[in-house]
């Protein structure tokens, strides 16, 4: 395998990293990639050899909505402020792929926690839409790459401290200024973890 199939595995194994790590989407079946195949493997009680044979993808695919999104969200819940992805720090087309892939992560996430509902409240922001609720000239929801998650069955530090282990590299929770009510989570260039109530 490699190029755009791998390229397409990468995104659906993006959240299975492992600690501190961010796998890089880059159709290249290399050791991240192998590592990422078998910690989804494992995740899922499969035979966890990294490579990604009928067992995987079968087990992919039944986590796969039509429209290539994890079956528990959805374009809809990461995009609350246009129906075009437009507006943004970043092309619509990129946008809204850099949402797929923050989705995927989340999914991984949804699983390790066993299996409950995680509520996004906040995702992709045009720059009119994130002036609107004052967020940050450089925020993350301009990139489509962000999510914010509410509480729910999990407390706003638990969604914190599991998302270490999901790719992401944003990550902002109660005692950091403006997280207080939300869990945030992002990717970027580098790493930039600070929930200091949740010991992050």
């Amino acid at each position: 395998m490699s190029g755009e199939d791998v390229r397409q595995l990468q995104i659906r194994v993006s959240g299975y990293p492992g600690y501190g790590a961010v796998l890089a989407i880059d159709g290249a079946y290399g050791p991240g990639t192998k590592a990422a195949v078998t910690r989804f493997q494992q995740a899922y009680g499969l035979g966890a050899d990294g490579i990604a044979g009928p067992q995987t993808f079968n087990k992919i695919y039944a986590l796969q909505d039509d429209d290539c999104t994890p079956i528990n969200f959805s374009y809809a819940e990461l995009n609350h402020c246009n129906s075009d992805w437009s507006g943004g720090a970043v092309s619509a087309a990129t946008a809204k792929f850099n949402a797929r892939v923050t989705m995927w992560k989340l999914q991984a996430m949804r699983h390790a926690l066993g299996d409950q509902p995680i509520t996004v409240t906040s995702g992709f922001r045009s720059y009119a839409c994130n002036n609107a609720v004052g967020g940050s000239s450089t925020s993350r929801h301009l990139y489509g790459d962000a999510a914010d998650l509410g509480a729910g069955p999990h407390s706003l530090c638990r969604l914190a401290q599991q998302a270490r282990n999901h790719g992401f590299n944003e990550i902002l929770g109660p005692g950091y200024p403006g997280h207080n009510d939300h869990t945030h989570v992002a990717h970027k260039s580098s790493r930039f973890w600070s929930a200091p109530n949740c010991g992050i």
